[in-house]
């Protein structure tokens, strides 16, 4: 993930992918990625945008993508 000096847009979401595994790394860093809701390689999640996911996306950046969903392919609630 690249830094963002923007920040989250209220009631903005994110899709998270985890693209590579947490196995090998450190125990906080594999707790990071449960607590984001991923389970499985190439899982994606969608998170309400926040400081607060957006700090444990950068904690485990390397081991996750960002996508942020543009109008077109927002999934409808």
């Amino acid at each position: 993930m690249t830094q963002s000096t923007t920040a989250p847009i209220e009631g903005a979401r994110v899709r998270i992918t985890l693209v590579k595994s947490p196995i090998g790394y450190n125990q906080r860093q594999r707790d990071t990625v449960r607590s984001l809701g991923l389970r499985r390689l190439h899982q994606v999640v969608e998170q309400k945008d926040s400081a607060v996911l957006r700090g444990m996306v950068d904690s485990v950046s390397h081991l996750v993508r960002v996508v942020e969903p543009t109008a077109d392919t927002a999934v409808k609630e």
